[in-house]
């Protein structure tokens, strides 16, 4: 490689970028159900949180915002109702069906 070609850059992956409609964060999310990993659910939750605002979700959801940060960091157990507040307010519906 010569010095005159410019080095291409890649960036990490952020899923927050690409769930940029309903219609994506509902298929995002069904697929992340599917996988039965809570650890995943809460990464998944986080991508949507960031991907509409943090504050914003933080506010929806009755929460400050290190409070939700804290909840969706890796290896948080949050409290069952604070997973409903948020997936409330990122406008999610988690449902059930029979396997």
């Amino acid at each position: 490689m010569t010095k005159s070609k410019a080095r291409a850059k890649l960036l990490p992956f952020d899923a927050a970028r690409y769930l940029t409609d309903d219609a994506a964060v509902a298929e995002y999310m069904t697929a992340v159900l599917e996988t039965d990993d809570p650890d995943l659910l809460l990464l998944a939750l986080g991508d949507v949180a960031r991907a509409r605002g943090m504050a914003q979700v933080a506010k929806d959801a009755g929460l400050g915002r290190e409070s939700l940060y804290k909840a969706l960091a890796p290896g948080a157990k949050p409290r069952f109702d604070t997973v409903l507040k948020v997936a409330r307010a990122l406008g999610v519906r988690l449902s059930a069906r029979a396997l």
